[in-house]
């Protein structure tokens, strides 16, 4: 039989991407992991898999609707006031996951009338939460803020965002934060923040970088914050910070909240655990930054490009998408476990390597080793 118009158009595409280095296949990881974002290892915690095992039992395997539906549970609100308490927000809403949130949040706060000022480095979630506004979607340099305030003096909108992640999650690079805020204060703007790889990594008991840098008097002038649960607290899910009227405002509008079906209860009920547990761990997250920050020595010292990483996510950039996946695929042989990240996902390809509470020297050195001169 002939095939379809669209298979022999995905084949084309496929050996084409083949031919570039960019095809991409699913495997299951083995050696030391330096990619994931478990990046405290609390996925592995004997305390957080007790507390799954508890919401199993009590909730059962699923939750077999939507919130507004039939399934919500005292769970979710309980989780909710936790993590409200822990970052500072007046209020959250927890969802399926980062994806979702930034796509939902974003896409139902703006409109036709709205323009959405976007570092030109943000995570495709936000991109694509745009995208489905509606919205007119103006990008700024990287982290360049004078080009910012640029646009804005420009703008002709009635409505103006700006959106940021806080921690860049191919670059390691941090969000001037504050300066963002003063932007949103001196153009009326929405300020939509995003600190998935912030959250359980940065500030005082893992609060995380919005409020680290703004602290409690000032965190609620971020209008939204989106927090994830899938990496440094180890589940899965993500929750929208912000205030009681900006979380109605999402219950009743926000698409991709009111038509999935709600997360998991029993992975609800873990999340307070979780957060029990980062409280209790500012040495963990000292030593994440200080290896973090050898890595970059021992990466220059071999020759590679200097970074602007300040974070437990450093890049390994390198010439060719050929070159990268030969390194990672020698890292993979000798037990250290690596991805190469390779274009649309980012411009320059490259080794996006994680640190995590138990990545030492040893380590280290053993990655190096491997990693070829440039």
């Amino acid at each position: 039989m002939k095939p379809s118009n669209f298979l022999q158009k995905a084949s084309s595409v496929l050996e084409s991407l083949r031919k570039d280095f960019l095809f991409r296949t699913l495997e299951v990881p083995s050696g030391f992991d330096l990619s994931s974002n478990d990046y405290l290892r609390l996925s592995q915690h004997p305390q957080l898999i007790l507390s799954l095992k508890e919401g199993l039992d009590r909730y059962g395997a699923g939750s077999g609707a939507s919130r507004l539906v039939s399934g919500h549970r005292d769970c979710f609100d309980f989780a909710e006031r936790s993590v409200s308490a822990w970052t500072g927000t007046e209020d959250a809403l927890f969802v399926a996951n980062g994806y979702a949130a930034n796509v939902g949040l974003i896409s139902c706060v703006a409109n036709a009338k709205t323009e959405v000022f976007t570092d030109r480095l943000n995570h495709a979630s936000i991109l694509d939460g745009i995208r489905l506004s509606g919205a007119e979607k103006t990008y700024y340099k990287h982290l360049n803020l004078d080009h910012l305030e640029e646009l804005l003096k420009k703008s002709r909108k009635r409505e103006r965002i700006i959106v940021s992640e806080t921690v860049f999650s191919m670059d390691g690079d941090l969000a001037p934060i504050e300066d963002l805020l003063k932007l949103k204060r001196r153009y009326d703007a929405i300020l939509i923040l995003d600190d998935a790889h912030g959250i359980g990594v940065f500030g005082e008991e893992g609060r995380g970088r919005v409020a680290q840098v703004l602290g409690r008097e000032k965190i609620r002038e971020a209008d939204f914050i989106t927090y994830t649960a899938g990496k440094a607290l180890g589940l899965e899910g993500a929750w929208i910070g912000t205030s009681k009227v900006g979380r109605d405002f999402l219950v009743n509008r926000m698409r991709t909240f009111i038509y999935s079906t709600a997360p998991l209860p029993a992975i609800v009920h873990s999340i307070p655990a979780a957060v029990s547990l980062l409280r209790s761990m500012d040495e963990e997250r000292g030593t994440i930054l200080r290896t973090a920050q050898r890595l970059r020595e021992m990466l220059l010292e071999k020759g590679y490009p200097g970074s602007n990483s300040e974070s437990q996510i450093v890049p390994a950039l390198f010439p060719s998408e050929k070159s990268v996946l030969d390194a990672a695929e020698l890292c993979r042989k000798e037990g250290l476990y690596v991805k190469a990240i390779r274009p649309p996902t980012v411009t320059v390809p490259r080794l996006r390597l994680s640190v995590h509470s138990d990545t030492d020297e040893i380590i280290l050195e053993k990655l190096i080793s491997l990693l070829p001169e440039l």
